[in-house]
C-alpha cells in the first residue's frame, strides 16, 4: 500500500523533488506537536518531503528522547535531533515520559535519549544541517516559541559554515512557515502563546529573518479541531502507538484537539492544493506585551492564512489520513 502511496503522491512533484524540512517545535507543551511529526512522516513516506532535521524548544532532555522515539517508530531513526540550551520551557510535560516508559527491560518506544544524554544543541544542528543543502532549497516550519530561530540569526561562523547566521538562512531557506500570533478581531489584543512565551526571540525573528514568513495564527487551529474518534479508531494497527498515547496521555478522548502546529506543516509540504488562504503581503510587528500587529506592504515579506468552511473540512480530512497512516515497512533508518 506504501509503494501504491507514494507512486500517486509523488507525481505533482516530480519536478521540485520532496520538500527539504526542517521541523522546529515545543515538542510536550501540547500533543499538536505530535501530530505534526506523525504527519511530516506520512508526507515523507509519500514522497512530498525529506525531514532534515527536529530542533527542539522546549528544555528536557525527554524532549529530545520523545522525538527521537517517534522518528524510530516511522523507520527514520537517524534524523538529527538539537535541543535547546536554557530554554525557556524546563518541565516535562504531560506524555514526554512515554519515552522512557519500559515493558519489561526494554524501552516501549526506542530511542537514543531516554536515559536522561542531552541532544546536541540546537543551533550547531541547524548550522550544519542547512550548511549542506542546497541554496534557496530549505523549508523550515517553526510550531512553537522562537527560541532556536532567533539564535540561528545571531549566530556567528563555525567549522560548518563561514556565514553568519542571517546570511547562512538567506543563503539556504527558501520560505519560513510558522505557527505563532492572532490575526482575528474577536479576542481584542490576544496574547498568543508561542510569541508571549519568549516576546524578545518572536520580536528578532519578525525584524531580522530575511526570507518569507508566512503565519499560520491561533485563529486557525482553533478552528479546525482533531477529532477524538480517530484517536480511538484510528490508530489501532499496533499496541502502542507514541502518537496516539500521547493523545490520551495528555488529555484523555474524547475530547477534540485544536490543530494548530498541523495546519503549518499542511501548508510547508502542500502549499498549492487550496487548504488555505493567504493575506496580502505585509510586515508583521510584536509590541512588548506579545500582541502581534499586521500592515499590508506589497513589498513586506509576510503573510498569514486565512480559512473558509470548505476549506477546514478537506483540512480536517487531511489531518485524520495523515496522521493515522502506519509506518512504511520499506521506508529504512537513515
Amino acid at each position: 500500500m506504501c509503494a501504491v502511496q507514494v507512486a500517486a503522491a509523488a507525481s505533482p512533484q516530480a519536478d521540485a523533488g520532496p520538500v527539504r524540512l526542517i521541523f522546529d517545535t515545543d515538542m510536550g507543551n501540547d500533543v499538536d506537536d505530535a501530530l505534526a511529526l506523525a504527519i511530516i512522516h506520512a508526507l515523507e513516506s509519500r514522497g512530498e518531503c525529506s525531514l532534515l532535521a527536529v530542533t527542539v524548544t522546549k528544555d528536557h532532555p525527554l524532549a529530545a528522547a520523545y522525538v527521537d522515539a517517534v522518528n524510530r517508530f516511522y523507520g527514520r531513526g537517524n534524523i538529527p535531533i538539537g535541543l535547546v540550551l536554557d530554554g525557556v520551557k524546563p518541565e516535562v510535560g504531560k506524555f514526554l515520559p512515554l519515552a522512557a516508559v519500559k515493558d519489561g527491560a526494554k524501552l516501549r518506544y526506542p530511542n537514543r535519549y531516554a536515559g536522561g544524554e542531552r541532544a546536541p544543541d540546537a543551533i550547531s544542528v541547524l548550522r550544519e544541517v542547512l550548511s549542506a543543502q542546497p541554496d534557496e532549497s530549505v523549508v523550515i516550519v517553526q510550531v512553537g516559541v522562537s527560541t532556536n530561530l532567533a539564535r540561528l540569526l545571531d549566530s556567528g561562523p563555525d567549522s560548518f559554515s563561514e556565514d553568519n547566521g542571517r546570511d547562512l538562512v538567506r543563503r539556504k531557506v527558501r520560505k519560513l512557515q510558522v505557527m505563532a500570533g492572532y490575526f482575528g478581531k474577536a479576542i481584542p489584543r490576544h496574547r498568543e502563546a508561542n510569541v508571549v512565551n519568549d516576546i524578545a526571540a518572536a520580536q528578532k525573528l519578525v525584524d531580522q529573518w530575511p526570507t518569507p514568513i508566512d503565519f499560520s495564527g491561533f485563529e486557525i487551529g482553533r478552528n479546525i479541531e482533531y477529532p477524538a474518534e480517530s484517536i480511538q479508531q484510528d490508530f489501532g494497527y499496533v499496541a502502542h502507538h507514541p502518537v496516539a498515547e500521547a493523545y490520551e496521555h495528555f488529555m484523555p478522548p474524547p475530547h477534540n484537539r485544536p490543530t494548530w502546529d498541523l495546519t503549518s506543516v499542511l501548508q510547508a509540504v502542500r502549499p498549492t492544493r487550496g487548504y488555505f488562504g493567504l493575506s496580502l503581503p505585509g510586515r508583521l510587528s510584536i509590541d512588548d506585551e506579545g500582541v502581534t500587529h499586521f500592515e499590508e506592504d506589497a513589498k513586506g515579506l509576510h503573510r498569514y492564512f486565512t480559512v473558509t468552511p470548505q476549506q477546514i473540512t478537506r483540512v480536517k480530512e487531511a489531518f485524520t489520513y495523515l496522521s493515522s497512516q502506519p509506518p512504511c515497512d520499506a521506508v529504512e533508518a537513515r
